[in-house]
């Protein structure tokens, strides 16, 4: 018996796909630990909590939690219902992580600050694969493991404003004016938006969910203005397929968001690349620059940064992981879900051997393993921590029986060059499916009027 299999394999987060992972590894009689750094199941999740997902739950419950909880009786949901982030954690993360066979080995408020091999920095080679992983908390406690499975995911690192991956100028001096993605705007955050001009800057799931919920506030009050910034020169990305996507609900998004901006309920700004924001008035001034170099301006209340997540590796500095340049992802993973290169369909099926590391026994799974790239499904890490599990309980026929059961997704090319005279990405003959997250078109033939920041009208949104 190897000295490591007297150790628990440590998961790191207790949100759907952590959690998920623990069912596995209880299933497979391995012990585990996990590792939450907030005071609940599913803390990021709660975050977003008024927020309905696109996919039912039917997609959005791992076989093994679903096992386990069907022993004690539990009621599943509605498999074709769509779940909003509370009903999520309630109805299923909740009573996931209350069953005996879990609860006894979740800690919370255990943040990780670091992991490392016991003994060993990254330099050091020999005994590597049969040292401990050690894990020190906050709290200055430290925890030793046999393997690591990292579900933190990404909420806590999102992107920032600047076009070019680096802060815009002076974005650190308008936090008071600033929300990252999506906010309460029709419940707990509501009054920080009505009767104020609210410029929403990104282009996938987020943007289009606060998008419709700053439409309908500025149709019930007076004076709310909704401005909605993208750095492409047209929003077909966004708009996805409506009727002919494969999951109703995200097809729905960008059509509703589109009618919203046909009726001007949504001012829609093309080629925005934020390159400047300042505090003006009790205002912020956001300074934007085009691509032949001049810049504009606007002038807003609040500024929602809708720009996606980025992963924080920091944590597994001391450990040997091979990731991708472009998108922080494994580079075998990398390949599959790079929507600079994708072409639309399915999420190729992919576990253990995708996310594996130089560093044996860890794996970053989940959003996380996705790096910058926008196309996870929580099925898909479901899937992935299946067959890790597999692998770590040494059954590698299973393991490497990757299957991926998922509404297709599109995923289509992200350049901005490739998309900015508005045809389908995906060239001409169109699959119709989805919203960023993988987006191929499916858009009505008519033409839509956008409107160029560089050529507002004198008076319009871009004066100061």
């Amino acid at each position: 018996m190897n000295a490591l299999d007297s150790l628990p394999v440590v998961i790191i987060g207790a949100g759907p796909t952590g959690l998920a992972a623990a069912a596995h590894l209880h299933e497979r009689g391995l012990p585990f630990t996990v590792l939450e750094a907030g005071d609940t199941p599913g803390a990021a999740v709660r975050q977003w909590g008024h927020v309905r997902v696109f996919s039912p739950w039917r997609y959005n419950i791992d076989p093994a939690a679903q096992r386990l909880l069907d022993e004690t009786g539990w009621v599943a949901p509605d498999p074709e219902a769509l779940p909003t982030g509370a009903e999520l954690v309630g109805d299923y993360l909740q009573p996931l992580a209350e069953l005996p066979q879990l609860k006894p080995h979740l800690r919370y408020g255990a943040r990780v600050e670091a992991i490392s091999r016991l003994g060993l920095d990254r330099l050091r080679t020999a005994g590597r694969d049969t040292a401990p992983f050690v894990l020190r908390l906050a709290d200055g406690d430290e925890l030793f493991a046999r393997a690591v499975i990292d579900a933190s995911g990404t909420w806590r690192t999102p992107n920032v404003l600047g076009a070019s991956g680096l802060p815009a100028r002076g974005e650190a001096d308008v936090t008071a004016h600033l929300e990252h993605a999506l906010p309460d705007v029709l419940g707990a955050d509501r009054d920080r938006f009505v009767g104020r001009h609210t410029l929403v800057v990104g282009a996938g799931h987020s943007a289009a969910n606060t998008l419709l919920s700053l439409a309908e506030l500025s149709g019930a009050e007076h004076n709310t203005e909704v401005t909605w910034a993208i750095r492409t020169a047209s929003p077909t990305r966004t708009y996805g397929g409506g009727d002919a996507d494969a999951l109703p609900a995200r097809g729905a998004l960008g059509s509703r968001l589109r009618a919203h901006v046909d009726a001007g309920r949504i001012r829609l700004l093309t080629g925005f690349s934020v390159h400047a924001l300042a505090p003006t008035d009790g205002r912020v001034s956001v300074v934007v620059r085009h691509a032949d170099g001049t810049d504009g301006s606007i002038t807003v209340d609040r500024i929602v940064a809708a720009t996606g997540f980025r992963p924080d590796h920091s944590i597994a500095a001391e450990l040997r992981l091979d990731l991708d340049p472009v998108l922080g992802a494994t580079r075998a993973l990398a390949p599959l879900i790079d929507p600079n290169e994708h072409s639309c369909g399915t999420v190729p099926p992919h576990g253990v051997d995708e996310l594996a590391h130089p560093e044996s026994g860890y794996y970053a799974v989940g959003m996380k393993s996705y790096g910058r790239a926008p196309t996870f499904l929580m099925a898909t890490g479901y899937e992935q921590v299946r067959s890790v599990v597999a692998a770590l309980a040494g059954d590698w026929a299973a393991a490497r029986e990757v299957q991926l059961d998922l509404p297709e997704t599109g995923v289509c090319n992200s350049n901005p060059a490739d998309s900015a005279s508005g045809d389908n990405c995906c060239g001409p003959e169109p699959t119709r499916r989805g919203l960023s997250t993988g987006i191929s078109g499916g858009l009505r033939s008519a033409p839509l009027s956008l409107v160029a920041l560089g050529a507002a009208p004198a008076g319009g949104c871009c004066a100061s």
